[in-house]
């Protein structure tokens, strides 16, 4: 499914009211929500938006479990975390309990981190077929996601759920989620906003399937339940 709306604002405001309706669904099936967070600019609008009094008390936070689709190999007070960016907008500001926040820590080595990790995800879900209730997703310019890059071999994971490695490019060590636990969520979403993002879009959506090019083909989720979320930019080249 794909949804092309107008500007990044607009944008987040939709998906935003989209995530309340689904979480509140989700919960009134079961005990608990299993979220799956981005990185980025654009999630942040989202992250901000949940935290304002308009969405805030429409969601019962005691029972959502949050988890991060990757990190970047810095500390926790360093602007560049990915956890930080998110407690910052949001959890730092709803009535969330500490338990159900799982970030990837950046204060061991970052191999033990991974393996930590993916022993957290085992535990949490020992049906290595059903994972997250919601995976929230973004993509690079150069059609990466989660810290799956072009080249490199994370891509094609086919066994862990969890990698460490050193991003050439950066010059920095990443450490990902990888296809197999993404790929068995209930509902994974990609939230793009930009035109600097078209080109990536239109190749990973209608190119033929070449995820060491453009790695973000590698998700697709076991039960189809994918769905593009995009303003006009994003989906500029799109046929």
């Amino acid at each position: 499914m794909k949804l092309i709306i107008k500007s990044g604002d607009e944008l987040a405001q939709q998906l935003t009211k989209w995530l309340v309706e689904y979480i509140n669904q989700k919960l009134k099936q079961q005990d608990r929500f299993t979220f799956l967070l981005a990185g980025g600019n654009t999630p942040k609008k989202v992250y901000r938006l949940l935290a304002t009094e308009q969405y805030k008390n429409e969601i019962d936070w005691s029972r959502i479990h949050f988890f991060w689709g990757d990190e970047r190999y810095v500390p926790f007070t360093d602007e560049e975390n990915n956890a930080k960016m998110v407690f910052d907008n949001l959890l730092n500001h709803v009535p969330v309990i500490k338990e159900n926040i799982h970030i990837i820590r950046t204060d061991i080595p970052a191999e033990a981190a991974a393996n930590e990790y993916e022993v957290l995800l085992h535990q949490y879900f020992p049906d290595k077929n059903n994972t997250f209730d919601l995976a929230l997703l973004g993509i690079g310019s150069n059609a990466h996601t989660l810290s799956l890059f072009p080249g490199y071999e994370q891509v094609h994971e086919k066994e862990k759920w969890v990698s460490s490695f050193y991003l050439e490019e950066q010059k920095m060590i990443r450490i990902t989620l990888t296809a197999p636990v993404v790929n068995a969520a209930a509902a994974v979403i990609f939230l793009v906003e930009g035109a600097n993002k078209a080109a990536a879009v239109f190749h990973v959506i209608e190119e033929e399937h070449n995820p060491s090019m453009y790695p973000a083909q590698i998700i697709q989720p076991y039960n189809n339940q994918l769905q593009w979320w995009i303003d006009e930019g994003a989906g500029a080249d799109l046929t």
